[in-house]
């Protein structure tokens, strides 16, 4: 068995959204356990009053592993595993249509250094614009795939799993 994947939802979403759950079925089928936290509780708190309490709840499932996890996340589900990231130890992050701030939290978008990490987005992305992460990744020189895409980047499954499973590899491989 390798290793663990922790799959954060956006918000408005569930934990049966199509990218994390096709992202899970190809983890799954390579070998990877792979959980799906429900943050739709929090979610009903607005997006700026959801967030500590997501970031807590992936917390608490990260902190119940015996390895530190791959955090797949996607909108308001990457905005937490990237802040997540700087508390517990992770072994890789893959962060979709990524905000770079959530309107009214404080704490600035940030994530752990020195962990594999790819940033995905779409060029059309008009809830989540792309200036921001491009903005980040370029700071941190972290590899941004940008995609012609909208928010939802549902159009790009196929370069995102095939992407995820890279990231898959090499995580093996270094292990």
């Amino acid at each position: 068995m390798r290793g663990q994947i922790i799959l954060s939802h956006g918000s408005d979403s569930s934990p049966d959204a199509t990218k994390v759950s096709a992202l899970a079925q190809l983890a799954e089928s390579l070998g990877w356990r792979t959980q799906r936290p429900d943050y739709r509780d929090d979610d009903a708190r607005g997006h700026t009053d959801s967030v500590a309490p997501r970031i807590a709840r992936l917390r608490a499932t990260i902190e119940e592993l015996a390895e530190p996890p791959l955090l797949v996340g996607s909108s308001m589900g990457a905005f937490v595993s990237g802040l997540a990231s700087l508390d517990v130890p992770v072994a890789g992050l893959l962060l979709l249509a990524t905000p770079s701030a959530i309107p009214g939290y404080v704490r600035p978008f940030d994530l752990r250094r020195g962990v594999p990490t790819l940033l995905i987005h779409g060029w059309r992305d008009d809830v989540c614009p792309l200036g921001g992460v491009q903005a980040f990744a370029a700071q941190r020189r972290l590899p941004l795939l940008v995609l012609d895409d909208d928010h939802r980047l549902v159009a790009s499954m196929d370069v995102i799993a095939a992407q995820f499973r890279l990231l898959l590899d090499q995580l093996a491989n270094a292990a």
